[in-house]
């Protein structure tokens, strides 16, 4: 299934996607894409629905966050050895973990906002692992079963404030817009295997980031085991997995975004995000 939420900020819908294209309103079965809404047993609810039989959403509505009320937004730094070649930084021998501020969190085209004082703004595609059934101290055979599904996540950053100063990840990866997931989150019968999955990234046309899921240093399965070690993940909670190389950091000289750039986006088989830059007006 690919599933997805689609209306105005903070008032999404649930829907689902249909064979013939069509956005299929979800609201008569569930509230929402959030909590226990994502639990195997809701999740084995829709893929029993007769489709056909819901209502079409129409026009073309914004998309939102696939995911909705996310409780904790972990992602993993340098987990594409040559992403940490281009980086300066020697590839880890245990996942880089750091948080992502949930208020960063949009969907997939919505405006990404430069904020005050950035000067190092940064793109990163990865991979995002949303959590169905919770997990605590779980073993690495049975990681993937707590997956309620994948999604395309860019991990924007502001580099001089992640690195810069005192050197804070968080800081330089918790900026409103900074987030954007979706557009849909796909259930892992649709992805056999998260070890294979090309993506890519452009701005302005110009493609900066070529990769795929099979170079990630550490895979789904152990960062998903790894995390539950360290503390308890919960329904709904994304993951986003790290990049491949090709962000702006890496380019020689470095190349960072600007107003007016338009940012495209996706992994293969989970759906494209497409995004203007826009700078922060005062308020």
């Amino acid at each position: 299934m690919k599933l997805l939420r689609y209306g105005v900020p903070g008032q999404e819908r649930p829907a689902i996607l249909a064979s013939d294209g069509s956005i299929r309103d979800l609201s008569s079965v569930v509230p929402d894409l959030a909590g226990q809404w994502l639990l195997p047993e809701s999740m084995e609810k829709l893929r029993n629905l007769n489709i056909s039989t819901l209502p079409k959403v129409p026009g073309q509505p914004r998309i939102g966050p696939c995911v909705g009320e996310v409780g904790k937004f972990v992602c993993i730094g340098l987990n594409y050895s040559d992403h940490a070649a281009e980086s300066g930084m020697a590839v880890p021998r245990e996942p880089v973990v750091f948080m992502k501020a949930t208020s960063s969190i949009v969907g997939p085209d919505d405006d990404v906002v430069i904020p005050r004082g950035a000067e190092k703004a940064d793109w990163e595609v990865e991979l995002g692992v949303v959590i169905g059934k919770p997990a605590k101290y779980v073993e690495q055979a049975d990681a993937l079963s707590h997956v309620a599904g994948y999604c395309v996540v860019n991990d924007l950053s502001e580099r001089a404030f992640q690195l810069e100063g005192t050197g804070q990840w968080v800081k330089g990866k918790s900026a409103d817009t900074f987030g954007p997931i979706g557009p849909w989150l796909v259930t892992p019968d649709e992805v056999p295997d998260p070890q294979n999955l090309d993506m890519w990234l452009e701005v302005d046309e110009h493609r900066y980031q070529n990769g795929s899921t099979k170079t990630m240093v550490f895979g789904v399965a152990y960062l998903v085991s790894y995390l539950s070690r360290f503390m308890s993940l919960q329904t709904g909670d994304v993951i986003s997995t790290g990049t491949p190389p090709g962000v702006g950091l890496g380019q020689k000289p470095p190349v960072y975004l600007r107003p007016g750039n338009r940012i495209r986006l996706g992994v293969n088989g989970l759906g494209e995000q497409n995004q203007k830059v826009v700078a922060e007006t005062a308020g």
